[in-house]
């Protein structure tokens, strides 16, 4: 059976350590039926060495040894699963405070925030900063599972306060679409199947509701943007005179005949032919990787932007963001970092930092304007050159980007432009 890409679901897990995210993979895994015998065999193995009765179902995503030995989650796993409605990829992010810039990693492409609550503990100090950054990353859909529902004799009392605890600070927040799941990830009760210990509990359970989650309008069709990642010159026969720009389509359509506008030169042309390697296409939509071909004899090369004539972003050098710091070493005042934007690569630096955010009271804090790992602050990048953005409430491709420490080489802050 072929899966349409919008049949494509991306879904990250979060929430404090120990609520469970690893379980509740592992038990969505196993009752779909999605590992492997010798997956099972593995971690049926490892959990008969460790002295459980049963499966040790986290084991299932924390795939580094440190992890295994120590029962925490450090990095992001990736892990993929198809149901015959969906295909599946769930990034299982940390809970530990220390590694809140790795969930920033995951749920940056994610269509839906699984945040998981400890029924016992009600909403934590993590659950809040994760709750915000899926906020600031406009995550569309937020699943909140209540879990380990087991060990409260199933209340709907203590469900419902919980519900009530979340909704009073997540109405600060950029939320459109959030939803409550009392769950036990650990005996299975509405992960994949309905729970007959909650008969009160009248929605779908988890799995349901993913398979089923409405998504082909979370993606920007309006306004259509092509950044070139290369030039295909194959100077082979039947393909002498080609001439294609390759690269990913960010966002909107793109059709044979369409106007477009190349950026930041401004030069125009119209589209002669949408190419892959199976043929040529009628139309071409995100996340599609496709050539392009143009009418026009024009110079057009690896960080440039085809877009519509009628619809252009903005060509800045100076713009406001939201930073995430990422790096263990402080942010250096008016240092020069590469950005990385789409396929756009430049010199930029940090022009000025406006303010810091608190995470767990939401206060602007604008006297200590010191950038350090897991910090989330509004600033001012400056460009060495134009830069084709969109606001990242509006398109979260072209609206964000990457810094890059030019001495060590490593990601040192992730940006959303506002």
């Amino acid at each position: 059976m072929q899966i349409d890409n919008n049949q494509l679901l991306r879904f990250t897990t979060a929430g404090s350590v120990d609520d469970g995210k690893s379980t509740l993979i592992g038990r969505l895994l196993y009752d779909s039926k999605a590992l492997f015998e010798d997956q099972l065999a593995a971690i049926e193995l490892t959990s008969k060495r460790k002295g459980h009765k049963g499966i040790d179902l986290a084991l299932f995503t924390d795939g580094l040894r440190d992890e295994r030995e120590q029962g925490i989650t450090i990095d992001v796993a990736y892990r993929y699963f198809t149901t015959p409605k969906r295909k599946f990829i769930i990034a299982d992010t940390p809970g530990h405070i220390q590694y809140t810039r790795n969930m920033v990693t995951g749920a940056s492409t994610a269509n839906v925030a699984i945040i998981l609550i400890d029924v016992r503990h009600g909403v934590m100090e993590q659950t809040k900063r994760h709750a915000f950054i899926a906020s600031l990353l406009q995550i569309p859909h937020v699943i909140v599972c209540i879990n380990k529902m087991d060990l409260v004799d199933y209340s709907e009392e203590i469900y419902n306060k919980i519900n009530i605890q979340f909704e009073e600070f997540s109405s600060k927040l950029y939320a459109k679409d959030i939803r409550f799941i009392p769950i036990s990830a650990l005996d299975g009760d509405n992960v994949v199947n309905r729970s007959k210990n909650m008969d009160w509990y009248q929605g779908a359970p988890l799995l349901n509701t993913l398979e089923n989650l409405h998504i082909s309008s979370d993606i920007n069709k309006t306004d259509a943007r092509f950044p070139v990642q290369t030039v295909l010159r194959p100077q082979r026969e039947g393909f002498i005179d080609y001439r294609g720009y390759a690269g990913r389509v960010a966002s909107g359509i793109f059709r044979p005949g369409d106007k477009v506008t190349i950026m930041p030169s401004g030069f125009t042309a119209t589209i002669k032919s949408i190419d892959t390697y199976e043929g040529s296409l009628k139309e071409a939509y995100a996340p599609m990787s496709v050539s392009i071909t143009l009418e026009n004899d024009i110079d057009v090369s690896r960080g440039d932007m085809i877009v519509k004539t009628t619809n252009q972003p903005k060509a800045v050098q100076e713009f406001d963001t939201m930073l995430c710091w990422l790096n263990n070493n402080s942010a250096n005042p008016k240092a020069k970092y590469t950005i990385l934007h789409t396929s756009n690569e430049q010199k930029a630096m940090i022009k000025d930092v406006m303010y810091k955010i608190d995470i767990n009271t939401y206060h602007r804090e604008e006297a200590n304007k010191e950038l350090n790992m897991n910090d989330i602050a509004r600033v001012k990048i400056r460009t060495t050159r134009p830069l084709m953005v969109d606001k990242y409430r509006d398109n979260r491709v072209t609206g964000s980007f990457v810094l890059i420490d030019d001495t060590t080489h490593k990601t040192v802050a992730a940006g959303m432009i506002l």
